[in-house]
């Protein structure tokens, strides 16, 4: 398909243009052709006296075309003129005339008309205009000087010499310096210097008009003019009055395409300015310039539409004058149809029309070959109809070149076309035995490019000699192609072209071949992506097997390939990767499946969405709004990148007080591009715009310009204004100070007062820049009012709101009284205790501290260290649930008050808890006996609560599930092993061991396990040794499923004295995995035996490193036993006084425990931060010393002003079931509580004393 596309096109076309010339591949025969004139010299020539005069003239035909001229509608014979010469070429009748002098032109001077002729007809040029100009002169006068008074108008004429051509002029003095022109000074199309009034500075002698030729390549200038100016004291106003125009009105004729110039100079004092109006409309703003200072109007390109009346209107202060132009639009001849040439058959019937257009309407006129049609003679074929010639039944014979001519007083037309007449035989130009290939479901098509006169006529035939046109999927066209449409495999074969004329027919042959048509089996599909991700399109085609296929890809219908080095693109088997998307990306993509025959096309678009682009314009307007602190902020959309734009953030900075910071003034929706602004008085504000989407903010807006707001009084006072004293005799007001851009000022302080709250006394104030203020000599606790206010260089903020505030609070005196202690369980009591008196408290009543600790179980006191825990209670709160205590122990209780100051004195109470069920037991081992009994042993719970019991021992089959479970109680709380006998020797069996007290059983531990049988054979498998220079490690892998047991383990040296280095055996359990024997000699051989109840189970080798066995000394008294034993316990003796005395120095002497804790209880009445509640807890199994020092590393004494500062920490705040507060407390880590001196800490909320059994 594609090959037969290459030429059917053309045919398509151009077809137009085989009725014009003959085809170059009809060969044998030799057309020929009429004269056409192919290049002719201008309409209008100007010569100048140094200028040779060249007339052009060619033009092309067969035969070869003879040339003649007319000058002025005479004869003119070049050749035979003197001094031209005349070109020797064979389609040229162009000539040269050269002159001797300057006035040689004007001989030549006329109208020139060329003519070229061969056999079949005459063709002609259109009139050539020649015009011969002399070197300009500026006629002789006498330039007599202008005398003119102040102020009043004058004109000095220029009058150049006339011209063919278009000349500039220019006004200049003698210094050849250019006359200035404004809109009182100007110079008129005519050439002429208007002035509208003159100045006493216009007073020159050398006003020269200068006239510049291009033609000639001459500048020539008139005498100088003299202007005399009179000076006068009073000039006199005038109203305006057209120098030119002179009339009121005039008419002008605008030709259609070419420009209009119209002018109005005036004078007048003072100086008119001048206006152009069009009553019937506005002017056509794309095609209108004014010029000259508005004196000048020109339109471009002058139309039909711009037919009408324009005037101009000079104004000054004093009056007006006008003039009106009526322009009528008029046009030179231009054509409608054209006459072309055409090539005809013998028979037909020849057509050329000549239809033209102009105003005034142009006169058409014909002549047949130059001759006009007025002197031919009357009974011939053609005639005129409706602007056509008509030649009925044309023969060769009636050949011939006609000539429209169109002409009006703007211009002429002429063109020449000829009716051909030729009689040729029948020739198909195609090549025979041509071969085309088209896939299935296209349309073929077969070329048959058949040329003859006349057309022959040309028909499709199949093999069997019949019209293919009785299927209607053929179809023919005028140029001889035969198309099929749809075409099948069956399709495929020979197919003859047939083409005939009046003087022979002629046949050639064409092959088509049907191929399988390209088809996309899985096309891209289209895809959003965010901005820098990647994309996959995908394309999958089946192609005819013979045909070669090829799968490309198209951007937005541009070829894509890998680029070099760039990873953008990657093409490979049908895929397409895009990486690192852009917005730029985004498009139409296709996969384009081809062979040389057809090419589909399946396309995808892909988006590419991200947050907005950045918003490209801002502006502020309405800036007389600033006084009122508004403004208003215009901007451009942002890109949206495919996602809506949801708002826009309106943001500013202040370089002055808060450079590179920006803060947002609000938001708008995102169709909204301009809001009017609020604005704090003195920020210096810069704005930006930024863009938003649901994938997030764009980049910002460009910077606006910097605008200032007036300063003006506060508008806010600070907020959160409190009173607290941090000591017992003062006040410390504070409050959140003012942002810099509430303000309103360059600086702002504020106004502090405060009086007594309830008394109607005078207020004590005081003026401030800081942030607080600190009232001294107040009593304990008493409330103020207070109030702070703003204050600027402008004035004050609004007036502020009175707030309570507290002079300093004193240490509680109430004791809380206990109501009783409820025991809930084992592990949980209700404490309950009345209100205290809030007299007392001397400060808010913060809450309740209640500490606890355990002395110890009911059996004994514990002698370690005690940790003591704490519950915050509300101060609505008289009752708290204390849970997670140890069974079967004694606790100690203490609650106190607490205001912002600190602790209150305790009350004290002491509780146990009773009995509750034990932990499970710490071990469980199973020792294999033999095949039907195990040994089980067993370590006691760490936590017994209570008195121990017993053991419930349990036990059964594990593949019986559950069946046959065995249980029986072992009364003897002493108990550490049970044998168990009887037992399958081929079941696994599952043991459970728990420990009782009174309450029941507790919690079980569980093991798995079975006898000897189950397990097999000891088996010591991947047994290895490695030793050292003194010792030798034995390891092994217990085997899965294998039951314990132990056994012995005896290592013997060999060597030089066998026999005698054997050492001790030793008792091993096989779970342990590895033994390590000590004591080896260097450099020595060891056997190493296992055996169990004196049956030998494995035997190994190893030997030690070193250098050689070690010789001992003989034995003296320094390796007895008894004198190491005794060294021992003398150094030990020593190091135990030594840690005695470094203790009595860091104590500075010795104290009961009844000292410590009463230093503790002392120092619980620590300060605490405000509204801090809170649980102190820690681990009871952490091993501490004999005291735990204070948290911060000192203890202070009572009546100290401590404040919450010294006490850091933070508070994780709970509900318990009770509804109480319970947190715990954070303070230093542990680690430094185990050290430093024996003083214990403060029991408080905020230093809390840990204390372990």
């Amino acid at each position: 398909m594609v090959v037969a596309l290459r030429y059917v096109w053309p045919l398509l076309l151009c077809s137009p243009c085989l009725l014009i010339q003959i085809p170059e591949e009809y060969e044998g025969h030799h057309v020929m052709e009429p004269p056409v004139i192919t290049e002719q010299s201008p309409r209008r020539l100007v010569v100048f006296p140094t200028d040779d005069i060249s007339l052009k003239c060619e033009a092309s035909g067969k035969p070869e075309v003879q040339f003649r001229w007319t000058r002025d509608g005479v004869h003119f014979k070049p050749k035979e003129e003197l001094g031209v010469t005349v070109y020797q070429s064979p389609h040229s009748g162009s000539f040269t005339i050269t002159g001797n002098n300057s006035n040689f032109a004007q001989r030549f001077q006329g109208i020139y008309r060329c003519f070229a002729s061969n056999k079949l007809g005459t063709a002609m040029s259109h009139e050539i205009r020649l015009m011969a100009e002399g070197a300009p002169k500026w006629p002789k006068e006498t330039v007599k000087p202008v005398e003119v008074e102040e102020g009043e108008s004058v004109v000095l004429p220029c009058h150049p010499p006339p011209s063919a051509e278009p000349l500039r002029i220019y006004w200049m003095n003698s210094k050849i310096l250019h006359i200035k022109q404004d809109e009182r000074v100007t110079m008129g199309q005519n050439g002429n210097l208007y002035f509208a009034n003159v100045l006493t500075s216009d007073n020159h002698s050398d006003y020269i008009c200068h006239a510049h030729f291009p033609g000639t390549r001459t500048i020539i200038q008139k005498e100088p003019i003299d202007l005399r100016v009179k000076a006068t004291n009073s000039m006199i106003d005038r109203k305006p009055r057209l120098l030119f125009p002179t009339n009121s009105s005039s008419h002008l004729v605008a030709l259609q395409g070419q420009p209009l110039v119209l002018e109005c100079i005036a004078e007048g004092f003072p100086t008119p300015t001048i206006k152009w109006l069009r009553p019937s409309g506005p002017m056509p703003a794309d095609r209108v310039t004014y010029q000259n200072h508005n004196k000048t109007l020109q339109l471009l390109k002058v139309g039909e539409e711009d037919d009408g009346e324009y005037r101009c209107l000079a104004e000054n202060s004093l009056g007006s004058a006008r003039h009106a132009y009526y322009v009528t639009v008029e046009a030179a001849p231009y054509w409608l149809h054209k006459p072309q040439s055409h090539l005809y058959g013998p028979g037909e019937t020849a057509r050329l029309d000549c239809q033209v257009q102009g105003r005034p309407q142009p006169e058409v006129t014909w002549r047949i070959n130059g001759i006009p049609m007025e002197e031919l003679a009357k009974d011939q074929k053609y005639r005129i109809q409706r602007g056509a010639l008509i030649l009925s039944n044309a023969q060769p014979s009636d050949t011939m070149v006609t000539q429209c001519e169109a002409r009006n007083r703007h211009g002429l037309l002429l063109a020449n076309a000829y009716i051909y007449v030729v009689q040729l035989p029948a020739k198909i130009l195609t090549a025979d035995n041509q071969t085309y290939m088209a896939v299935q479901g296209s349309t073929a098509y077969l070329l048959c490019k058949a040329f003859g006169a006349p057309v022959p006529s040309v028909q499709w035939l199949d093999e069997d000699g019949t019209t293919v046109l009785q299927d209607e999927r053929f179809f023919p066209y005028a140029n001889g192609t035969l198309g099929i449409r749809d075409v099948q495999a069956n399709d495929t074969g020979r197919y003859f072209c047939l083409a005939a004329n009046d003087q022979n027919n002629v046949t050639i042959v064409a092959n088509l071949k049907v191929k399988d048509a390209t088809q996309i089996t899985q096309g891209p599909r289209s895809a959003i992506e965010k901005k820098g991700s990647r994309v996959t399109f995908t394309c999958q085609a089946s192609f005819d097997p013979s045909l070669q296929p090829s799968i490309t890809w198209r951007g937005d219908g541009r070829d894509l390939q890998e680029l070099g080095d760039s990873d953008k693109y990657f093409i490979e088997d049908g895929r397409l990767v895009i990486h690192s998307l852009d917005y730029s990306d985004q498009g139409n993509y296709s996969c384009v499946a081809s062979t040389e025959l057809d090419v589909v096309e399946s396309r995808a678009q892909l988006l590419v969405v991200g947050s907005p682009g950045p918003v490209p314009r801002l502006v502020l307007s309405d800036l007389h709004l600033l006084t009122q602190s508004q403004v208003r902020v215009s901007w451009s959309p942002a890109e949206d990148h495919n996602a809506p734009i949801e708002k826009y953030d309106i943001e500013f900075e202040d370089k002055e007080m808060a450079p590179e910071k920006w803060y947002s003034l609000g938001k708008v929706p995102g169709n909204q591009t301009s809001t009017t602004l609020k604005l704090s008085p003195y920020v210096h504000y810069t704005f930006r715009v930024t863009a938003i989407n649901k994938y997030g903010p764009g980049e910002p807006s460009p910077i606006s310009e910097t605008v200032v707001t007036p300063e003006a009084a506060p508008e806010k006072n600070p907020v959160d204004v409190k009173g607290e004293g941090n000591e017992t005799t003062n006040m410390v007001i504070t409050w959140k100070p003012l942002r810099w851009m509430d303000w309103n000022a360059p600086q702002v302080q504020y106004r502090v007062q405060w009086r007594p709250q309830g008394t109607r006394g005078p207020w004590q104030e005081q003026i401030v820049s800081d942030p607080f203020l600190v009232v001294s000599n107040t009593s304990t606790f008493v409330p103020y009012e207070i109030k702070v206010q703003a204050v600027n260089s402008q004035g004050k903020g609004p007036e502020p709101q009175v707030t309570i505030g507290y002079s300093g609070e004193d240490y509680p005196q109430a004791i809380p009284e206990l109501e009783g202690i409820e025991i809930l369980n084992s592990s949980a009591v209700l404490v309950k205790w009345r209100p205290v008196d809030l007299a007392q408290v001397k400060g808010h009543l913060r809450g309740y501290n209640v500490t606890y600790w355990r002395e110890g179980s009911q059996r004994k006191h514990s002698k370690r260290h005690i940790h003591k825990d704490h519950v915050v209670v509300p101060a609505n709160t008289t009752s708290v649930i204390l849970s997670g205590l140890r069974p079967y122990s004694s606790y100690h209780l203490e609650v106190q008050a607490f205001n912002g100051r600190g602790l209150g004195p305790a009350s004290e109470f002491t509780f146990s808890t009773p009995e509750g069920v034990p932990g499970h037991p710490e071990a469980l081992h199973l020792e294999c006996q033999s095949n039907t009994s195990l040994l089980l042993r067993w370590q006691p719970p760490l936590s017994h609560n209570g008195v121990l019991t017993g053991y419930v021992l349990s036990y059964h089959p594990l593949d019986e599930g559950g069946k046959g479970q065995l249980s029986f109680n072992l009364r003897d709380p002493e108990l550490r092993t049970h044998n168990l006998t009887d037992l399958s020797p081929h079941l696994r069996y599952r043991f459970q061991l728990q420990a009782t007290t009174k309450e029941g059983p507790g919690e079980a531990i569980v093991r798995e396990g079975g006898t000897m049988a189950l397990s097999g054979i000891s088996d010591f498998g991947n047994i290895s040794a490695t030793a050292g220079e003194n010792y030798s490690v034995v390891s092994w892998v217990p085997k899965e499923g294998q039951c314990n047991f132990r056994f012995h383990i005896l290592f013997k040296a060999l060597g030089e004295e066998k026999g005698g280095a054997s050492l001790s055996p030793q008792y091993v359990s096989y779970n342990q995995s590895s033994y390590t024997q000590w004591d080896l000699q260097p450099d020595t051989d060891y056997e190493i035996h296992l055996f169990k109840e004196r049956m030998f189970r494995h035997q190994m080798a190893v030997k030690t490193n070193g250098t050689g066995r070690v010789r001992l000394p003989p034995a003296g008294f320094a390796t007895e036993g008894w004198f190491i034993g005794f060294v021992s316990a003398i150094i030990l003796l020593l190091l135990v006084l030594l840690i005695l005395c470094f203790i009595k120095r860091s104590k500075g002497g010795k104290y009961s425990v009844k000292d410590k804790e009463d230093t503790q209880v002392d120092s619980e009445a620590r300060p605490m931060k405000d509204e801090t509640f809170g649980e102190y807890s820690d681990n009871e199994e952490k091993a501490f010393g004999s005291s735990q020092p204070s948290l911060n590393g000192d203890i202070k004494p009572l009546g100290s002003d401590d404040s919450l500062a010294d006490y850091g920490g933070s508070v994780d705040v709970q509900f318990n079931e009770d509804g109480s507060f319970i947190g715990q407390y954070s303070g230093k880590k542990e680690k430094e509580a185990a050290g430093g001196n024996d003083s214990s800490g403060a029991t408080s909320p905020i230093n809390p004393a840990v204390a372990l059994e």
